[in-house]
C-alpha cells in the first residue's frame, strides 16, 4: 500500500502574507466529468516554475469554492505552488457538498472521486504541474472528501490534510491510512468525542483521539512527542496541544493538534492554517 500522510493541526509564528495580497492570477473554469458540467477556480502565482506542486482546497457542506475563505493564495505565492478550488454539486437539500457517503446522500449519484482525480490529471498536463506532488486539503465535508481521496486514489494525491473532518465508522473499519486532522475540542458539528449513534445525521463516526491513535498504529509509529502551543491570537483563551507520533514506516508521522475550546472552523483564529498545511505537504514533495 502506498504510504499517505495526514497531519492534525499545526501552528507557526513566522511571517505570513496577508489574505488578499496576491501576485498571481485567479480564473474560473468549467470541466466535464461524469456526463455533467462541473466548475472550479484555479490560482497560479506569477512566474510559477514548470513542475510545481498543486494543492486542492475543498469547501465544507453548503459552502462554495471561495479562495478568500481559506487564505491559500498568498501561501502559494510565498512557496511556489498552484491552487485549485473545485465546486461541489447540490444534494437533495439544495446544499453544495461532496458525496462522501452520509446517510442522506444514499441516493446521490455524483462521483466526486472521479471528478477530482480527472481534474487533477487535467491540471497537471494543461499547466505543466508535477504529477507526483498533488495534495488536497478540505474543511468539514471537504475534510471527509480528503479521506476518501487518500483511501481510494493515493496514486493521484500524495498527501491530504482535512480540517474539522470526521472519520466515519465505515472508514475506520474498512480502510487503513495515516492521518492529518485539525480539530477543536468544542466542535459541535464534527464532535471531538465522536457520534456513535448518528445523532447528528452525518452517520456514525468515531472520536478524534481514537482515530488518531489508530492511524499512528497503522503507520507503526513508535514514539509520541507532546508539546503546548499558544494561540496566535493574544486575546484567545484557547490552548493548542500538539501530539506528534513519529518514527513510523517510511518515516511516516501522524500529528494531532487539539485546539482546546476550539469550535467548528478552519482554525484561522488560532493558527496560520493554510501556511501550516503547506509546510506539512512540503515535507513530502518528491
Amino acid at each position: 500500500m502506498k504510504q499517505f500522510l495526514f497531519c492534525l493541526t499545526i501552528s507557526l509564528y513566522g511571517s505570513i502574507l496577508a489574505v488578499g495580497q496576491t501576485t498571481g492570477t485567479l480564473t474560473s473554469h468549467k470541466f466535464q466529468s461524469g456526463g455533467i458540467e462541473r466548475s472550479y477556480k484555479y490560482y497560479q502565482p506569477a512566474n510559477l516554475s514548470s513542475g510545481a506542486p498543486l494543492v486542492f482546497v475543498l469547501h465544507g457542506y453548503g459552502g462554495t469554492a471561495d479562495p478568500k475563505r481559506f487564505g491559500m493564495n498568498p501561501i502559494a505565492d510565498k512557496y511556489g505552488f498552484a491552487v485549485c478550488y473545485p465546486q461541489g454539486e447540490q444534494d437533495k437539500k439544495g446544499k453544495n457538498c461532496w458525496n462522501v457517503g452520509y446517510p442522506f446522500q444514499a441516493d446521490m449519484t455524483i462521483d466526486d472521486i472521479n471528478f477530482l482525480c480527472d481534474l487533477a490529471l487535467y491540471l497537471q498536463k494543461n499547466y505543466r504541474l508535477s504529477p507526483h506532488n498533488t495534495f488536497c486539503t478540505g474543511y468539514s465535508n471537504g475534510g471527509e472528501m480528503c479521506y476518501l481521496l487518500a483511501y481510494k486514489r493515493p496514486d493521484i494525491f500524495t498527501a491530504v490534510a482535512p480540517v474539522a473532518g470526521l472519520t466515519l465508522e465505515w472508514m475506520y473499519r474498512e480502510l487503513e491510512i495515516p492521518l492529518f486532522e485539525i480539530h477543536g475540542t468544542e466542535d459541535k458539528t464534527s464532535m471531538w468525542n465522536g457520534d456513535p449513534n448518528n445523532e447528528g445525521g452525518w452517520g456514525k463516526y468515531i472520536a478524534v483521539p481514537i482515530a488518531v491513535n489508530y492511524w499512528a498504529i497503522q503507520n507503526r509509529c513508535t514514539h509520541e512527542i507532546t508539546d503546548t502551543i499558544a494561540s496566535i491570537d493574544s486575546l484567545s483563551n484557547h490552548t493548542i496541544i500538539s501530539h506528534k507520533y513519529v518514527n513510523g514506516i517510511n518515516r511516516n508521522e501522524v500529528w494531532l493538534y487539539e485546539i482546546k475550546g476550539g469550535k467548528h472552523s478552519w482554525g484561522e483564529k488560532d493558527l496560520n492554517t493554510s501556511e501550516h498545511i503547506w509546510l506539512f505537504f512540503s515535507k513530502f514533495v518528491r
